[in-house]
C-alpha cells in the first residue's frame, strides 16, 4: 500500500470527509438544520456573555465563569459546525493534513477546557455553599481571574504533544475519514505508521485531564449533597440546592454525553453511531447551557432585559 509521510509533505496529503454521504437525499435539509442550530448556539451564547459584561451586578465568580463558559461552546462549535456547513452546501469535502490536525488540535484544547472548567466550577459551588463565611476570600476576583487564566493556558497546553505525535504520522493512500470532522480515531485508523505512542498519549491525556477533574467535580458534590441533607428545614435544602443545580445538570449532560461517545460496547462502534454520539456532544451541550443556566435566574433575566432595552433605544435613535 503506498505510504505518505506527514513531516514536510503535509500539504499534499489530502482527505475526504465523507460527512453524511450516505444520506445524499438529505444534504439541503442537513444543511438547514445545522445552519439553524448553529445560529441558535451563537445567539444564546453571546446573549449570556452580552448581558454578564453588561452588568456590573453579575460580575461574580459564578458568572465570570459561566461567561467563559459561553465564549467555549461558541469556540469549540465553531472548529466543526461550519467547516461541515461548508462541506454540505459545496460537495467540496477534502481537507489538507494540516488542516485536519489543526481542527483536531483546537477540538482537543476546547474539549480540556471545558472539563476543567465545570471542574472549577464545581469547585466554585463547593466553597459557596459548605464555606459560605469564607466564599469572598476564597474566590475574590484576584484568584477568581487567575483561576480562569490557568484554565485556558493548562488546556491548550496539554493535547500539544498529542497532536506533534498525530502530525508526524505516515498515512496510507486510504483517505476516506468516516466522519463529518477530523476526530482523533478515524484519522489514526489510516495512519500506516505504529500508533503505540499517540495511544499512550491518549490514555496519558484521560488520565490526567479527565480523571483528575471528574474527581474533583465528584469531590466537591460529595461534600455539598452532605452539607445540603444537614440543612434541617426543606425550604433551606430546596434553596441551596437551587444555587448548584443548574451546574449539575450542565456536568450530568456533559459527561452523559462524553461517556456515550467514548465509553460505549465495542459492538456499538461504527461510524454511524459515532457521528450521533459526536452530534449530541458538539451540538446538545452548547445547545442547552444558555438555556439551563438563564431559565430560572432572575438576576440574568433582569439584566438581558436592560440590555435588550438599552439596544431597542439605541436603534430608535
Amino acid at each position: 500500500m503506498h505510504e505518505m509521510t506527514a513531516g514536510n509533505e503535509s500539504h499534499t496529503i489530502q482527505f475526504t470527509i465523507q460527512c453524511f454521504s450516505d444520506l445524499p437525499h438529505l444534504q439541503v435539509p442537513l444543511f438547514i438544520i445545522f445552519l439553524i442550530i448553529y445560529l441558535n448556539i451563537i445567539f444564546g451564547n453571546t446573549a449570556v456573555l452580552s448581558a454578564i459584561v453588561y452588568d456590573s451586578h453579575l460580575h461574580t465568580p459564578m458568572y465570570i465563569f459561566l461567561s467563559n463558559l459561553s465564549v467555549l461552546d461558541i469556540s469549540y462549535t465553531s472548529t466543526t459546525l461550519p467547516k461541515l456547513l461548508y462541506m454540505l452546501s459545496t460537495q467540496h469535502k477534502t481537507m489538507s493534513l494540516m488542516a485536519c490536525v489543526t481542527q483536531m488540535h483546537f477540538f482537543l484544547c476546547f474539549a480540556c477546557t471545558e472539563i476543567i472548567l465545570l471542574a472549577v466550577m464545581a469547585y466554585d459551588r463547593y466553597v459557596a455553599i459548605c464555606l459560605a463565611l469564607h466564599y469572598t476570600q476564597l474566590m475574590s476576583p484576584r484568584t477568581c481571574l487567575s483561576m480562569v487564566i490557568s484554565v485556558w493556558i493548562v488546556a491548550f497546553l496539554e493535547p500539544v504533544s498529542f497532536t506533534v505525535l498525530v502530525s508526524n504520522l505516515s498515512f496510507c493512500s486510504n483517505n476516506q475519514i468516516d466522519h463529518f470532522y477530523c476526530d482523533v480515531s478515524p484519522l489514526l485508523k489510516l495512519s500506516c505508521s505504529d500508533t503505540t505512542n499517540v495511544n499512550m498519549a491518549t490514555y496519558i491525556l484521560g488520565a490526567l485531564v479527565g480523571m483528575s477533574t471528574f474527581m474533583l467535580t465528584l469531590v466537591s458534590y460529595i461534600f455539598i449533597v452532605v452539607n445540603i441533607m444537614n440543612i434541617p428545614s426543606a425550604g433551606g435544602r430546596s434553596k441551596t440546592f437551587s444555587t448548584c443545580a443548574s451546574h449539575l445538570t450542565c456536568v450530568l449532560l456533559f459527561y452523559g454525553t462524553t461517556l456515550s461517545l467514548y465509553m460505549r460496547p465495542t459492538s456499538m462502534y461504527s461510524p454511524k453511531h459515532d457521528k450521533f454520539f459526536s452530534l449530541l456532544y458538539i451540538i446538545l451541550i452548547p445547545l442547552l447551557n444558555p438555556v439551563i443556566y438563564t431559565l430560572k435566574n432572575r438576576p440574568f433575566k433582569d439584566s438581558f432585559k436592560k440590555l435588550i432595552h438599552i439596544l431597542c433605544s439605541l436603534k430608535c435613535n
